[in-house]
Parts: C-alpha cells; structure tokens; sequence
C-alpha cells in the first residue's frame, strides 16, 4: 500500500521545484553595453536566477531520492511479483529516471551559464564584445522535465506498492521420491 504522506511530500517538493524553475526562466540575467573612458564592456544584471534554478534542482533531487529510498531504488529492496504491477514499475522507474536526468541537467547548465556571464565578463577589447546570455527556454525546459519527473516518480512509486508482497514460499517436498533401482 502506497503511503500518502510520500507522495504528498513529493508532489510539494515537485512543486516548489518546479515554482523555482519557472522563477529563474523569468529572472535570467539580461545584458547591455556599456562605454567608459574608450572601453566597451557588457553590463548584466541580477544573477538570482542561478540561486533559483540550483535551488530547484536541489528540491527536484530531494523529491527523487525519497522516492528511491522508500522502495530501495528497485533493485535491492524486495523480489517483485511477477504481473503488470511489476512491468509497470520497471517502465516508470526507467522513465522518471531519464526525465530526472534531463531536468537536472537543463537546470545545472542553466544556472552554471547564467552565474558564468553575471559575474566573469567584465571590460573587453573593442573589436571583440559580444553580451551573450543564456538562452531562453532552458529553466523552461527543465520546468517541464520537472513536471514529467514528478508524474512519473509517482506513477512508479503506486506500481511498486501494487506489485504485492514479493516472498514466495519454498516447496516442501512431502512425498516418497522413488529413485531408480
């Protein structure tokens, strides 16, 4: 039986992480030129969205690993009964693994880019300025593999419950063996 307070816990978690997302998409670093005493220099604003996006892939890494430690990560908990339940388990937990992986690497690549043009790029060489900042839609596309992540860690978490008790009782032997004369 699947416990509610995890999946209340990891849908909140989801949640404020997938919030952060969307928060560092808006907030992401813009830049203008700037000109002094014959230099050209590229100014950015606010590096908040690096903080909100390491803070929702921390929250989306938290949410992972609860569900993983309630059902000891597939593999060294309890044997699965085989039937769909199983099936559907191995399916989802695939899944919400690859979507946990993408999510967590548009969001790291996200912050690591934006941190890296708010505080590194400060006067450059006339011929040579170029105010890159991050893409737009990379916290955004995080934001979504959040949301698939959270659906699918949950969607996993209910199959593996279902799946059933998993001990198989040995087979006693009762009878008389004839061997062969």
């Amino acid at each position: 039986m699947a416990s509610t307070f995890l999946l209340v816990a990891v849908f909140v978690l989801d949640l404020i992480a997938f919030s952060l997302a969307v928060a560092a998409e808006q907030r992401r670093s813009t830049a203008s030129k700037g000109v002094e005493a014959n230099m050209n220099y590229c100014v950015y604003d606010s590096d908040i969205a690096t903080g909100l996006g390491v803070g929702s892939l921390l929250f989306l890494m938290v949410s992972q690993l609860m569900i993983m430690a309630a059902t000891r990560c597939l593999c060294c908990g309890r044997s699965l009964q085989p039937g769909r339940s199983r099936v559907w388990a191995i399916v989802f937990f695939i899944s919400c693994w690859v979507t946990f992986f993408i999510a967590e690497v548009c969001l790291l690549a996200g912050s690591v880019r934006n941190a890296y043009h708010t505080k590194y790029r400060i006067y450059l060489p006339q011929n040579s300025l170029s105010c890159e900042t991050l893409r737009k839609g990379v916290f955004g596309a995080g934001a979504a593999f959040i949301v698939f992540t959270g659906i699918l860690s949950e969607l996993f978490y209910m199959s593996y419950s279902n799946t059933g008790d998993g001990f198989m009782p040995e087979r006693r032997d009762t009878g008389i063996r004839m061997g062969s004369i």
